[in-house]
């Protein structure tokens, strides 16, 4: 009997995380991402850190506190205490998206700031949820006495009024784009909870636009790896992939993924341009 030992690597470690949306380990799958650029970085280390800190802040609470004491005792904590909050310094850096980074500076973006925080919040029972807010992300927390919408950098409340003004950029982008109204939409419509599997797609995109935008495809590609992992018919994920991969010069694995992008997007704009790019692959 032959027994074939086969190889983790920090992708396939990725994909056995975020297979199944039950149970869905986000911190976990959050601090994978890193592994991109510490391939040796030890998950579990940074998962511990966190329950060190959880340790630390359940020693403050007694066992009957309400919702609303957790809250205010987190928040203390994790703001006033540890110090978490934004990089104002450097809010582009893609450390800012490795939570081992994050945990260990306590400065990062509002997404992965995030994270860590409803990590938190959840261990200690209370009905946390991450919200995809445009423009950045928010926390939200039901109490008994109603809901609290939070900023995760400040851990500031963030009433109707403020929240309908960080709103109204991008509902005046989304009119002039399609000449539509928008402000009808109600304003509890951008506070549905997002689901873990679409808080890491939006962490992976903010990678992308980074490494994108610095032309750097073999970071790229390893981020849009993980995108097409966690979404395998993101059809266009595969197209920017292969767009990537022939920066790199592995046409091969470009053509397959290209080809993928113009057999299922036939009605997409630019689907005669990507042909084209095929064809420059096959001259």
């Amino acid at each position: 009997m032959n027994l074939q030992a086969t190889t983790v690597t920090p992708l396939t470690y990725f994909q056995s995380l975020v297979a199944a949306d039950q149970n869905f380990p986000l911190l976990e799958s959050a601090a994978a991402i890193a592994q991109d650029e510490e391939p040796a970085l030890d998950v579990q280390e940074v998962l511990a850190t966190c329950d060190a800190l959880l340790v630390r802040l359940k020693r403050r609470l007694k066992r009957e506190a309400e919702p609303l004491q957790k809250l205010t005792v987190l928040n203390q904590f994790f703001y006033n205490e540890l110090g978490f909050g934004g990089n104002a310094n450097n809010f582009y850096a893609p450390e800012n998206s490795y939570l081992n980074e994050v945990f260990r500076t306590r400065r990062g973006i509002p997404i992965s700031i995030a994270v860590i925080w409803l990590e938190l919040a959840q261990a200690l029972d209370l009905q946390a949820e991450g919200v995809s807010f445009p423009g950045h992300f928010l926390v939200k927390v039901t109490l008994p006495e109603g809901l609290v919408v939070m900023d995760p950098l400040t851990g500031d409340s963030l009433g109707l009024e403020r929240l309908a003004e960080r709103l109204a950029p991008y509902r005046q982008r989304v009119d002039l784009a399609d000449d539509v109204e928008d402000s009808d939409t109600p304003l509890g419509l951008y506070l549905q909870p997002a689901m873990p599997r679409d808080i890491l797609t939006r962490m992976l995109r903010n990678l992308k636009e980074i490494f994108s935008s610095q032309s750097d495809w073999q970071r790229l590609k390893c981020v849009l790896d993980r995108l097409i992992v966690l979404n395998p018919d993101a059809i266009y994920e595969r197209r920017d992939r292969g767009l990537a991969l022939m920066s790199l010069g592995l046409n091969a694995e470009a053509r397959d993924d290209l080809q993928a992008y113009v057999s299922q997007a036939t009605d997409a704009s630019d689907v005669d341009i990507i042909r084209f790019r095929l064809a420059s692959i096959d001259s």
